[in-house]
């Protein structure tokens, strides 16, 4: 408002106006003289009361003020989401994709991939799903008594990394999170995040050693308020070996959808059937 831009320059002429006040008391004076030496020759003298009420003045200029007369805030800085580069797969990170052949990050049912950097393991995943994303860590490829991370989109919009320990088929949340330097986002209906995670930790019942190889549980599903659900299908998928976090790797891993015409018994009866075909009866 126009009234209140008007009394903070008037603020700004009176802190003017008040040093210049000060600068003619008698006390100054004598300070002024003290900085000339014998002879008049100019000496020392303070120019930081000068350059302060420059300073405020400046501030105190429109082109700082906004049009009610209040100072602009600043907002802190912004990242974007990096985009998962499965370039890297096999190269620089491992990965594991699971759905239609050929797909990556942005199309895959479900994507995961790891690295090391230093003393932590990188871990980036991905799923076709409004709800939640997680891997788990398994000595014996079933669910229950594993360490899980899982990607939590709330109802505010923003993804979270949260900590779980698998009780028979029940996750149950621990306090205590490993995790940082997270990062996630929901857009396209998937729900995508990154964050680092210790590679040595000390021996406790929820949290495993990455240095070892462990089987991979892979798990995604709806979220209520910021809560997970059941996982979208009966059988989540599970890594068919140990997977070492020093042997970058690039698996693939077919869907419901797509693993029948990859049996062995769907195939011969392709090949017996296109044999019957060709040959054609007598």
């Amino acid at each position: 408002m126009i009234f209140q831009r008007r009394i903070v320059q008037l603020l700004a002429l009176l802190m003017e106006i008040g040093w210049s006040g000060v600068a003619s008391s008698p006390t100054d004076e004598g300070a002024l003289r003290a900085g000339h030496g014998e002879h008049g020759e100019p000496g020392h003298q303070e120019p930081h009361k000068d350059s302060y009420s420059t300073f405020a003045s400046e501030f105190l200029e429109s082109r700082y003020l906004s049009d009610d007369g209040y100072p602009f805030p600043t907002a802190p800085p912004v990242d974007p989401f990096a985009k998962i580069k499965v370039s890297d797969c096999g190269v620089t990170k491992g990965c594991i994709r699971y759905g239609k052949p050929g797909c990556d990050a942005e199309t895959c049912d479900y994507f995961l991939s790891y690295r090391r950097i230093g003393t932590d393991v990188e871990y980036e995943m991905s799923a076709d799903t409004d709800g939640w994303v997680a891997v788990g860590f398994s000595s014996d490829k079933k669910m229950g008594g594993d360490d899980v991370m899982g990607c939590v989109h709330d109802d505010n919009g923003r993804v979270r990394i949260h900590h779980f320990y698998n009780v028979g088929q029940w996750a149950k949340e621990i306090k205590r999170n490993p995790a940082r330097d997270e990062e996630g986002i929901f857009e396209n209906n998937r729900v995508t995040c990154r964050f680092k995670r210790p590679l040595y930790v000390p021996r406790e019942e929820t949290l495993v050693d990455l240095h070892l190889s462990w089987y991979y549980l892979f798990a995604w599903g709806p979220a209520i308020q910021g809560s997970i659900t059941r996982h979208d299908i009966d059988s989540p998928p599970v890594s068919d070996h140990m997977i070492s976090i020093y042997k970058y790797e690039d698996i693939f891993m077919p869907s419901t959808a797509y693993q029948t015409f990859n049996s062995p018994l769907c195939l011969l009866l392709i090949v017996a059937l296109t044999f019957y075909l060709l040959m054609g009866t007598p």
